[in-house]
């Protein structure tokens, strides 16, 4: 008999309490919300508190479980928003960027047509051949645009090159840095005159006509205009460094040139032939030229 009681105590202790809550339950029904009650209900109140939070405490957890994982889902949501915003943004003012460097290209070259006052022919450089024995641009005009073999090409900061061959609709530009590059030019300070050549690198050289002429280094070099080929006053470059030793034959400097070549994105063809270009790079001679080179 006491085994048996002994296995059935906690179904029984449970059946007491569950009848003991059932009493209690009937008797609150008949008295008043603000009643004290009797000792047995605080007893049970007292012993049921303890189970009721071990009880609801896994739902609790999962709860804020739950809720917590929402809120991440969200921020999670709304990171993946803003980062796609910052990249909109970005691009966004990766063309106001760009914009604004086509902006300044154009102020520039309104100023260069007042300086000049020679027609000019914005275009893009869509090509460039850096060989060693051959420095040349590819444009995005040609001949239906008036663009003609012998016209000079420049930007803001100076003298580019010439253009050396025209298609319907592009043209090369053999540049200043070009071996084969000719350009008569004088100090700005001393008004000392020589011949400015490529040298197929990022240098050129510059040989005065008369040994001994006044140039120093941080001399400005610019177009002469003898020859007809080159308007006047054009910029090419700064003396770099002047070599007059005795032992050398020809007076010659180092020049820097007034153009980053290794940047050129837009420049322009001025639009006018000199008098003399017809005999040095005229249509036909200039095709001929253009075609035997490399």
């Amino acid at each position: 008999m006491s085994e048996l009681l002994r296995r059935s105590r906690v179904p029984l202790l449970f059946a007491g309490l569950l009848l003991l809550t059932l009493v209690l339950i009937l008797v609150d029904r008949r008295r008043g919300i603000l009643e004290t009650g009797a000792w047995p209900e605080r007893a049970l109140l007292e012993l049921a508190a303890p189970i009721q939070q071990v009880v609801s405490w896994p739902g609790e957890l999962l709860g804020e479980s739950w809720q917590r994982y929402i809120a991440l889902a969200e921020v999670q949501q709304e990171n993946e928003l803003l980062r796609q915003r910052v990249t909109a943004l970005e691009e966004e003012n990766l063309q106001y960027a760009e914009a604004l460097v086509a902006s300044g290209h154009l102020a520039r070259i309104v100023q260069m047509r007042a300086d000049f006052e020679i027609p000019l022919l914005p275009c893009e450089v869509v090509g460039q051949n850096i060989k060693p024995w051959s420095r040349t641009l590819t444009l995005n005009r040609g001949r239906e645009d008036r663009v003609q073999t012998g016209m000079p090409v420049v930007v803001a900061h100076g003298l580019v090159g010439l253009i050396s061959l025209t298609s319907q609709n592009t043209a090369r530009t053999t540049l200043l840095l070009d071996r084969r590059s000719l350009v008569d030019a004088i100090v700005r300070r001393s008004r000392a005159r020589g011949i400015v050549q490529g040298r197929g690198s990022g240098d050129l050289e510059f040989e005065l006509l008369v040994r001994g002429d006044d140039v120093r280094a941080g001399d400005e070099l610019i177009t002469s205009g003898v020859g007809g080929v080159f308007p006047k006053g054009l910029r090419i470059g700064t003396v770099r460094q002047v070599n007059t030793g005795s032992a050398e034959v020809r007076h010659t400097a180092q020049i820097q040139p007034a153009v980053d070549f290794g940047r050129l994105e837009h420049v322009s063809v001025m639009l006018q032939l000199g008098p003399d270009v017809a005999k040095l790079y005229g249509p036909a001679n200039g095709q001929r030229r253009a075609e035997a080179a490399p």
